[in-house]
């Protein structure tokens, strides 16, 4: 039993760092056009992600894994049940992945226009698909006690699912914003300024709603339990420090906004991993869908030792490509190229 919960805690933590990491991934993706006034900003803003958002997307991989390796039971239905779901999230993957690295293999107006639609488009559909997934977890779907998904494509939509998917995808955008923010210097500084003071409000009115309705979903009452107060908390302060131009500490905040809105969802979930609309003796949980007491043992030796090499490579990353960005070191179609000499702002 303690290997199944603590197992349940790594992917809850696994689905966490993915929106972490990938969430400002995807809301500069959301946002990049509108934080652009030309093509060298478009190629600053998006300059931002270029070293991480790939390895960022290794996260959402990461906890598919897991699932697959600790609850079989959990990741069989999951994944055949919102099979139609799951090749969407995947075309909005790749699409966006090709998006970011051929846009700027024209020089084409036209070109660049088409990639930077479809990145948009595909950055808005990742978080959207997946918080419609994870919010139907805790809401409820068609589940037949052989544990097999007894739905169709239309009964995934249901309301909380689609509102957690919303929330989902504000927080990104909101996240991007900030990121930009702490990231970029100039003209594009101001603009990520700019749309987080207009993004911050909306997003904490959605964020309110979905603790309260996660809260409501689950049974508790009014009481808010730890993750979900947190989440409160955490979107409060971002709205103040986004205000007061502290671009740092509003990423951090933001940051805890999107990270307690999930294990928010994931709390109130456990000991289940999916609910059955059908009927409550039908649900998944952690015991009757886990994988043997050794598997899971020798799979606990293996995070253990691959777990904090993974965390310590990343976060090298992070702090090789701690610069600022600057549009000055990019060429609009026109333009000369600053020197090579130059380097961004710190």
């Amino acid at each position: 039993m303690a290997f199944t919960t603590l197992w349940f805690i790594l992917v809850t933590v696994l689905w966490t760092g993915f929106f972490v990491l990938e969430g400002f991934d995807l809301g500069v993706g959301m946002l990049h056009g509108l934080l652009s006034r030309d093509e060298s900003h478009r190629q600053a803003t998006l300059r931002t992600i270029g070293p991480v958002w790939d390895g960022n997307e290794v996260w959402l991989v990461t906890a598919g894994a897991a699932m697959f390796a600790a609850f079989p039971g959990w990741y069989a239905t999951l994944f055949s049940g919102f099979y139609l779901a799951l090749v969407l999230l995947l075309a909005g993957l790749i699409v966006r992945g090709i998006a970011i690295e051929y846009r700027g293999r024209v020089d084409s107006t036209r070109w660049r226009r088409n990639w930077t639609a479809l990145l948009t488009a595909s950055s808005v559909t990742v978080p959207l698909v997946l918080g419609i997934a994870l919010g139907d977890l805790l809401h409820g779907v068609p589940i037949g006690q052989d544990q097999e998904y007894a739905g169709t494509f239309a009964d995934l939509f249901t309301g909380y699912g689609v509102f957690t998917g919303i929330t989902l995808t504000v927080l990104c955008l909101l996240h991007g914003a900030t990121f930009v923010s702490l990231k970029t210097s100039g003209d594009i500084r101001e603009r990520g300024r700019r749309l987080a003071r207009l993004t911050v409000l909306p997003a904490s009115l959605v964020v309110l709603a979905f603790v309260f309705w996660t809260r409501s979903l689950a049974g508790g009452g009014i009481l808010l339990n730890l993750a979900e107060l947190a989440t409160v908390l955490a979107v409060a302060a971002a709205a103040w420090l986004i205000s007061s131009g502290h671009d740092g500490w509003a990423f951090g905040a933001t940051t805890f906004t999107i990270a307690g809105t999930v294990v928010s969802l994931f709390t109130e979930l456990y000991p289940r991993v999916m609910v059955s609309s059908t009927n409550s003796a039908f649900d998944l949980t952690v015991h009757n869908t886990a994988s043997g007491p050794y598997a899971l043992k020798v799979l606990t030796v293996v995070v253990l030792v691959l777990l904090p090499v993974v965390l310590c490579y990343q976060g090298w990353t992070y702090h090789v490509f701690r610069q600022r960005i600057s549009s000055d070191h990019f060429r609009a179609p026109g333009q000369a190229a600053v020197p090579s000499t130059a380097r961004p702002d710190r």
